[in-house]
């Protein structure tokens, strides 16, 4: 075989390889998700038990819920404050690439000790409130630079169109310069939203003890030893991921074909 032959087996077999080992835990986590055994990984029987006991949870459904409003005010809260940063800070753009390409490079367990470091200073108690601003924090490092990205691409001829005719700043934003960024709007609501469903580290950190996410829940339980239950419970928080990871994608490409 030569050298040249041997490379191109080698590198589709590494990446190949590659997949195999990020792919085949979550393929074991969905199998084990429908065994009958609670108690080992050794297979018993088929059975879908542990969807319905997963659904008919109190503890469950009051983590979710926890989990979709913090998700939906960080999405709510990076995006208003993410959009208004790149308007009226666009003239120092070494600002917003320092600080918020900055907050995606730095490890997030720093972030988040130096959250609840902030938080113990002021006697914040923590929370659902000192959660929220924890994710929002992560969010602001997705929406500033996928927003910033467009609108640095945008004809500024419409926003100088629109403050000649009389228009205000703030009327400018809102019906001239939003409506353009509406596809990396939608596509950062959709990353931010994935991101802060699936936090644990922040959750860890910034939660209060009356404050349970989906991501915690998971935690105490598998501190106990994995059981069928817990893998229900990933398959079904890993579903809703993929499917906003999905759109988030198809956004991007649909994005792109029309450039």
């Amino acid at each position: 075989m030569t050298q040249k032959s041997f490379t191109r087996f080698l590198f589709p077999s590494l990446l190949f390889a590659a997949y195999l080992f990020i792919y085949i835990p979550i393929v074991v986590l969905i199998i084990f998700s429908f065994n009958d055994n609670p108690f080992t990984f050794h297979w018993q029987s088929l059975t879908t038990k542990w969807y319905s006991e997963l659904f008919a949870s109190a503890e469950v459904w009051s983590a979710l819920e926890n989990s979709l409003i913090v998700a939906g005010s960080a999405v709510t809260l990076s995006l208003v404050i993410g959009v208004l940063f790149v308007f009226y800070g666009v003239q120092n753009p070494r600002i917003v690439r320092s600080i918020f390409y900055g907050n995606l490079a730095a490890p997030e367990i720093v972030l988040a000790i130096g959250m609840l470091s902030l938080f113990s200073f002021f006697s914040i108690p923590v929370g659902m409130a000192t959660l929220i601003a924890g994710h929002t924090v992560i969010g602001l490092g997705y929406v500033v630079p996928l927003v910033y990205e467009q609108y640095c691409e945008l004809d500024r001829r419409f926003a100088e169109a629109s403050l000649d005719l009389g228009a205000t700043q703030m009327q400018t934003l809102r019906k001239v310069i939003i409506p353009m960024l509406m596809p990396s709007i939608i596509g950062s609501c959709l990353l931010v939203f994935i991101v802060s469903f699936d936090d644990f580290v922040f959750s860890f950190f910034c939660a209060g003890p009356g404050t349970q996410t989906l991501p915690l829940y998971i935690f105490s339980m598998i501190r106990t030893g994995a059981s069928p239950l817990v893998s229900a419970l990933s398959v079904v928080l890993l579903s809703v991921s993929s499917l906003f990871v999905v759109l988030f994608t198809s956004l991007r490409l649909k994005k792109g074909v029309m450039s």
